[in-house]
């Protein structure tokens, strides 16, 4: 059996348990984007070090129209690294993914625009630019935030990617570079769309704030006022009610679900119920472990290396009796089978049966 084959029975078998949709539904291909992201507006973002292939299974099991890689390096891409593809490339079960690359060098991105379209085909929804990362060993590149700094690069980026692919080409941005520059977010978007983006994610942060302090909803706000574009919400997003809160009080097409998602697949699904005034469906202890159980198991058929178990377990065990206690015996456990062992042993003490 191939781990692609594998995770497809995985999620046949384990996916119902857990109170998700063991069949994943592709984003809507017809129809302007706009259209598209407004009738599925909650998305799962991207996360360095987090949005693998089992966790984008999870958030599109769970409701999420759309799931995003990590961040991919275009120079990983121009220089063929194996290790840069396993990013890009989704399992079987997946119908499709968002590529988010990152990078400096537009003719790196004109090679990469290319080279994904070629590889994914119509598995490829759209392409995303990041210029919002803040970190210091991707911004001292001229990466990522950076980019915000240089507005006439950015829009020489994006009028690579353009030029080179069919599907949408979007960027992800920040309010500005640090706290106390003037917000740039408006500007920089509407030059982003005038060089061809076909939408803009906005977090409400500055780069320099990193993930600390609130998010500002209001530049969300402030740049669907700028662009004719679909602008998708990012920061703060913490609940479903926050997804839909979000989605209402800005304007936004659409919003970006990131940490809000940890542990909780459902999220997106429960957004969607608020925001079409129903009722959202709280996941029992039960229903959770059954869930932590899916994605350790998805991480097994996509061969991730199971040491990411200990950060599932961490989100996944929260709200359980005694928590502390049982993730630090999550700590301990090394295989597949010792984690669903423990899965079940939570389950006997405080569930209502796996």
């Amino acid at each position: 059996m191939t781990p692609e084959s594998s995770a497809a029975k995985v999620l046949q078998d384990a996916a119902s348990l857990a109170g998700l949709d063991a069949k994943l539904t592709a984003f809507p291909r017809e129809g302007s984007l706009a259209a598209r992201l407004s009738t599925h507006p909650f998305i799962m973002a991207p996360m360095a070090g987090v949005s693998d292939s089992a966790y984008r299974m999870m958030a599109r099991a769970g409701g999420a129209s759309l799931a995003y890689s990590e961040m991919v390096s275009v120079a990983g891409l121009h220089y063929g690294g194996a290790k840069t593809w396993e990013l890009v490339v989704p399992h079987e079960p997946e119908p499709d993914v968002a590529v988010q690359l990152f990078g400096a060098n537009p003719e790196q991105f004109e090679e990469a625009a290319a080279l994904v379209t070629e590889r994914l085909g119509d598995r490829l929804a759209l392409i995303d630019i990041n210029m919002a990362c803040p970190v210091p060993k991707v911004t001292r590149k001229g990466e990522g935030s950076a980019l915000l700094e240089d507005p006439k690069r950015a829009a020489d980026i994006v009028g690579a990617c353009v030029g080179h692919t069919e599907v949408p080409v979007t960027v992800k941005i920040r309010s500005a570079r640090r706290t106390g520059d003037p917000e740039v977010a408006a500007d920089f978007a509407r030059a982003m769309e005038q060089a061809g983006a076909s939408a803009v994610a906005v977090h409400g942060r500055t780069a320099s704030q990193m993930y600390r302090g609130e998010a500002d909803w209001g530049v969300v706000s402030r740049v669907v006022d700028a662009v004719d574009i679909p602008v998708i919400g990012s920061g703060d997003v913490k609940s479903a009610a926050d997804a839909a809160r979000m989605l209402e009080s800005t304007g936004a097409t659409a919003v970006m679900i990131a940490r809000g998602s940890y542990g909780n697949p459902w999220i997106f699904g429960n957004a969607q119920r608020i925001h079409a005034g129903e009722r959202a469906v709280e996941p029992s202890v039960s229903l959770r472990l059954a869930a932590f159980c899916c994605h350790v198991r998805l991480l097994e058929a996509t061969q991730a290396h199971m040491a990411k178990a200990r950060s599932l377990s961490g989100w996944y065990l929260r709200g359980v009796p005694n928590a502390a206690q049982w993730r630090e015996r999550a700590m301990h456990c090394k295989t597949v089978d010792e984690y669903l062992e423990l899965a079940q042993t939570l389950d006997g003490l405080y569930g209502d049966g796996l």
